[in-house]
């Protein structure tokens, strides 16, 4: 045990700036619990960080690739592959025509004439000359593509109406027609 006289000497060592012998041991052990804690929490931030930062990166990854998705899906759902015949070979298509008498002006800019061999199709392109004939009665007429449409399901031609009363379509409105793209 240490007497009082020991006891009074460390504590005027410590007040005269002098330090006992264990103090230095007890310094170092303090510094190096705050060294392993400092190291501790630099880990786990850094950890947290980095988890954070996966997690970020995969939902945007995630939402990425389903956008990628979808627009590939509504691609695919709005474009279809077209195949074309080989030059020479004349594809003939079936559908129903109807006709139209109306209209200011026509989807290639004309202004719209009655009287004239026109027709409006979907997709076949301005000044196509297609050749449209009445399944029922066999008669046929040269018209030129100058407009879109028809906009109606299930038809596939809206010729004008000097066209229709050429293959006899007037009365009925609506026929069932061959088509073949003659140029």
């Amino acid at each position: 045990m240490f007497s009082n006289s020991r006891v009074r000497n460390v504590r005027l060592k410590i007040r005269a700036g002098h330090l006992p012998l264990y103090a230095p041991t007890l310094l170092s052990t303090c510094f190096r619990n705050v060294v392993q804690l400092l190291a501790v929490v630099l880990t786990a931030a850094t950890l947290a960080a980095c988890a954070q930062s996966s997690v970020v990166n995969n939902k945007t990854a995630l939402r990425a690739a389903d956008r990628r998705t979808s627009l590939v899906a509504d691609n695919a759902k709005r474009h279809f592959i077209k195949h074309t015949p080989a030059a020479g070979t004349k594809v003939a298509s079936y559908g129903l025509a109807s006709f139209y008498a109306e209209g200011q002006q026509t989807a290639n800019g004309e202004k719209f004439d009655p009287s004239e061999l026109t027709a409006a199709h979907p997709n076949l392109p301005f000044g196509t000359r297609l050749r449209v004939t009445n399944v029922a009665n066999g008669r046929s007429v040269t018209v030129r593509i100058n407009d879109r449409g028809p906009f109606v399901a299930g038809r596939s031609v809206d010729v004008s109406i000097a066209a229709a009363e050429r293959i006899g379509i007037v009365e009925q409105g609506v026929a069932k027609v061959k088509l073949d793209v003659i140029h």
